[in-house]
């Protein structure tokens, strides 16, 4: 996948992105998860993000022999473990409706994801917050939530960055103001992202 010779605009925000697969190949290395938030059209980023990364997205992903034996043993048939991948872990926190309720209705919804964060969150995560404005009250708050259970931050928004820019680790702010512009933007940057990280753990 070349990013830059179908998307030459973002050429501003190559070393941002080539540091958050640093940081992301560094986190799922060290045993740790990605966790994804955002509002709107960000959240249905979120878990295009995660379906990408739990499964197979340019690439295959077997499970190695060792599984398919250990299946095997336990009865499995071949068919089980030929439609097994092998997947990164992710978790988008836009997908718990049940909790995120509750959790507005008992008490704050601002926090809905700063709350999750704070269950699910451990040092050596990371929160890839996406705001296109950088400024959803609720994806900062989970940025300032990771970054006092020591995760790294990565916000992923439109030209300015607004406060997200300033809580995260890093930003990849792409050069667009208009939320649908931005949007558009978001996607191949993501997927550059994702088939990165499968090149590297499974090519």
């Amino acid at each position: 996948m070349n990013l830059l010779a179908d998307y030459p605009e973002l050429e501003s925000c190559i070393g941002a992105i080539e540091e958050s697969i640093r940081i992301l190949e560094e986190c799922f290395r060290g045993g740790g998860k990605l966790l994804l938030c955002g509002n709107g059209g960000s959240a249905a980023d979120c878990e295009h993000i995660a379906g990408e990364l739990l499964k197979g997205f340019l690439l295959e992903r077997p499970v190695p022999e060792e599984q398919r034996r250990a299946l095997r043993d336990k009865g499995a048939c071949e068919d089980f473990a030929d439609s097994l991948q092998q997947g990164l872990p992710v978790i988008s926190l836009t997908g718990h409706p049940a909790f995120a309720t509750a959790y507005m209705n008992d008490v704050n919804g601002k926090y809905i994801f700063a709350q999750q964060v704070n269950a699910l969150g451990r040092p050596e995560d990371v929160l890839l917050a996406i705001s296109t404005s950088g400024n959803s009250e609720g994806i900062c708050n989970a940025a300032v939530c990771a970054a006092s259970r020591q995760l790294k931050v990565i916000g992923l928004t439109g030209r300015s960055g607004g406060r997200l820019a300033r809580l995260a680790d890093i930003t990849i702010r792409v050069p667009e103001d208009e939320t649908y512009k931005i949007q558009e933007r978001h996607l191949p940057v993501y997927h550059y992202i994702c088939a990165s990280l499968e090149k590297r753990f499974f090519g």
